[in-house]
């Protein structure tokens, strides 16, 4: 073999066999130190009394203990999972809709389909801010609205209920735009043969969603809900500007709970215990939904 193909050779091989390894390393070492040691630290924290400034020492499982112990941790939780189960379906539905809509050859779609992505650009701080311009009890431009037309205004922030609607209203507000692009692309990838072959037969546009549109979005569905409970029960920043957890801690999350006893507090013990069973719960419902949306092919 002359060099030149021997050469030739040997970079095919490297390209094969090496190359796409090479491109993989930087995202897993990114992975690996910003994602895997935080998380490995925070479990062998977990099973310590560290306050981040004293002696660390070794105290088993009582932090756990104390987790599941504490009736304000599951009234935290219970607040968590209220907001987890009423923004999930909500944006769920309402992103697969409108790209329904939106997938369709309509006039000035593209305008639409910028007005719904806009607020996904926005930080969830900045979310947070302006709800609080339209709900605020005193100076909120709803507040503003009703007593203009001789109504009584609405505790939006201060009242328990209105707070976590507002909260909720705030989360489907900014987060359908980014949950319709994923929808979207999923009904771009479903064969146009099969609706074809469906109008042959005389199906309507309803049972073509159901039995067409439906079982091959399972994939992209599966992906969605995960995405969305992951952020739901992670949620912080949007609640942290709009109520600040309140009042009276009905519109504190998890996050925001172990935000203060890790960093507020100094109980990073505890707090590490906290974000541990809150890493099993969603990897729980993980794994239902796995299940749940098993399939969804055509034969």
């Amino acid at each position: 073999m002359s060099p030149a193909k021997r050469f030739s050779f040997r970079k095919d091989k490297f390209n094969r066999q090496i190359a796409p390894y090479l491109f993989v390393l930087p995202n897993f070492l990114i992975f690996f130190i910003f994602i895997v040691v935080p998380a490995f630290v925070g479990l062998v924290y977990s099973f310590t009394d560290f306050d981040g400034l004293s002696e660390m020492n070794f105290i088993g499982l009582e932090n756990y203990k104390e987790v599941f112990a504490s009736s304000e941790y599951w009234g935290i939780f219970g607040n968590t999972f209220i907001y987890a189960f009423s923004v999930v379906p909500l944006i769920f539905v309402s992103s697969l809709a409108i790209a329904v809509l939106l997938i369709k050859e309509i006039k000035a779609k593209g305008f639409f389909r910028a007005i719904f992505y806009w607020p996904t650009m926005l930080s969830a701080i900045i979310v947070g801010v302006t709800w609080k311009w339209i709900f605020g009890d005193s100076f909120g431009i709803l507040n503003y609205m009703l007593e203009s037309a001789g109504l009584e205004p609405v505790h939006w922030l201060s009242d328990p209920l209105f707070a976590k609607i507002s909260v909720v209203v705030g989360t489907v507000w900014a987060r359908i735009g980014f949950f319709m692009i994923i929808f979207m692309a999923g009904l771009q990838s479903i064969p146009t043969s099969y609706y074809e072959a469906a109008q042959i037969d005389g199906a309507s546009k309803a049972r073509m969603f159901w039995t067409i549109t439906l079982p091959l979005l399972k994939p992209t569905s599966l992906l969605v809900l995960i995405l969305l409970l992951i952020e739901s029960f992670k949620q912080y920043p949007l609640v942290l500007a709009l109520t600040g957890g309140g009042p009276a801690k009905e519109t504190t999350f998890l996050v925001q709970y172990i935000y203060e006893f890790g960093f507020e507090k100094g109980e990073l013990g505890y707090a590490s215990a906290m974000s541990v069973v809150l890493f099993i719960v969603i990897a729980i419902f993980t794994i239902i939904q796995f299940k749940w949306t098993k399939g969804g092919s055509i034969d």
